[in-house]
């Protein structure tokens, strides 16, 4: 599933594509591919408008559009955004079309057709799709908790007998991470996934705060994980799945101190740890 380093890698390449752009016209192969909680329709509401700008929230996309509508893209499990020529042939797994006044076309492809495009009408109603995402993690500028922070990331911690990963995992309480990332955070840390909250101590819970900005920071710079379906929108694949350490590595080495990576199952998904650098902590 992408996380927050694919979506931001797909809006840094779709902006230099869409941004001042208007939509001529809608081709929705499957029609099912667009949210209608909070949305207007597609084929009669998009053309004509213009994209002022194109942002993320968490994993989502947001083109900014002209008389405050804006358009909302949830790529979930297999989602693509691909600009090619609106005459190309159409890429597999294509489930609708949004092509632009320079005869360029935006292809939302989802194999699983999880993914959803909405466009919504007013700031209001944008406010009400984004209303439970927990803050951004590149929101660390200070401790004062109004942010993402360390003192933010502990009270969320404080008392709570789920893990570690749950929590992390849990866009509420922080927008953007996923299975990939939180595995590699907590190596960088070294908390066990599995680990109580209540347990994470203040020491533990500052390298988990800076892992994050430091391990998303890393995946954003090389254009996020390809591991099967993600491309950006240029369809150029990432390169970070070279440099994870321990996610689907079990088996293998730890690069750290040598000891086998072993996985397990935490809040539901497969979960990757060095025995040794995160030990156990009360379990």
């Amino acid at each position: 599933m992408p996380e927050l380093p694919e979506v931001e890698t797909v809006r840094r390449t779709l902006e230099t594509h869409v941004r001042g752009r208007a939509f001529v016209g809608v081709t929705l192969d499957w029609p099912g591919c667009e949210g209608i909680s909070h949305g207007i329709p597609l084929q009669d509401s998009l053309p004509g408008s213009r994209c002022i700008d194109v942002g993320r929230r968490g994993k989502y996309l947001l083109l900014r559009l002209d008389r405050g509508r804006t358009l909302v893209i949830h790529l979930r499990m297999t989602g693509q955004l691909l600009v090619v020529g609106a005459d190309a042939p159409p890429p597999r797994y294509r489930r609708a079309m949004l092509t632009m006044d320079d005869g360029k076309a935006i292809a939302f492809c989802d194999q699983r057709k999880f993914g959803r495009i909405t466009l919504v009408p007013s700031r209001s109603s944008l406010e009400q799709v984004l209303r439970r995402l927990g803050p951004e993690p590149e929101m660390l500028k200070n401790d004062r908790g109004d942010g993402f922070s360390a003192s933010y990331l502990a009270a969320r911690l404080s008392g709570r007998r789920a893990a570690v990963k749950a929590v992390l995992l849990d866009q509420r309480v922080l927008a953007g991470l996923g299975n990939i990332y939180v595995d590699e955070v907590l190596f960088a840390a070294g908390v066990h996934p599995a680990t109580p909250s209540r347990l994470v101590d203040g020491t533990a819970v500052v390298r988990i705060t800076e892992a994050v900005v430091a391990v998303l920071a890393d995946a954003v710079a090389n254009g996020g994980t390809t591991l099967a379906d993600y491309r950006d929108a240029d369809g150029v694949p990432g390169t970070h799945q070279s440099r994870l350490l321990v996610f689907r590595r079990h088996g293998h080495p730890c690069p750290r101190c040598g000891a086998t990576i072993e996985r397990s199952v935490v809040a539901q998904r497969g979960t990757h740890a060095c025995p040794s650098c995160q030990p156990r902590a009360g379990l």
